[in-house]
């Protein structure tokens, strides 16, 4: 397993011990960085108009189309510990 790999897993399981939770934007950025990270980019139907949480997080992670993994693994990493 590569050393971002190792990083960006250690990344997620800091994300769920932060000292105070992050706003909404920065929430929705954590979450648009993991599924690009994870799953690549969006090719999922945009929800409707009443999936107000769906809409915001599939934009979040639309927002992030064209960014490589290991990019969207480091950008997650730094967020977190700049969080930390």
């Amino acid at each position: 397993m590569s050393d971002l790999k190792t990083r960006f897993e250690a990344a997620v399981a800091n994300s769920k011990n932060l000292s105070e939770r992050p706003d909404n934007a920065t929430l929705l950025k954590i979450y648009g960085l993991y599924k690009q990270a994870t799953t690549g980019d969006n090719t999922e139907k945009k929800p409707g108009f009443s999936d107000m949480v769906g809409r915001a997080k599939w934009d979040a992670w639309n927002g992030f189309k064209g960014t490589s993994n290991d990019e969207a693994m480091q950008q997650y990493i730094d967020l977190i510990e700049s969080l930390s």
